[in-house]
């Protein structure tokens, strides 16, 4: 899995609760797809999925700031710069 995917997906075990049926939607087109790289798999989400992508990304980013994780942070930002 992209690497950049693999912090999305971990990012999205914190939503879990909060918004199952998406992140479980999401989750699931990560498991079950091979995605050459974050550019591939955002092509594939429906407006609803990456509508709450770029609302939790921003928190994820700020979190992954304010916990001085600067390769957690640059490459959850690839993720929320390309979807907005």
């Amino acid at each position: 899995m992209d690497k950049t995917l693999a912090y999305l997906r971990e990012s999205l075990s914190n939503w879990t609760k909060s918004e199952e049926i998406i992140v479980e939607s999401i989750n699931s087109k990560l498991e079950n797809n091979h995605y050459k790289n974050e550019v591939t798999f955002l092509e594939d989400l429906s407006e609803e999925e990456a509508g709450f992508l770029t609302r939790i990304l921003e928190n994820e980013v700020k979190y992954a700031d304010d916990q001085h994780d600067s390769i957690r942070k640059r490459e959850l930002m690839n993720i929320y710069e390309l979807l907005t």
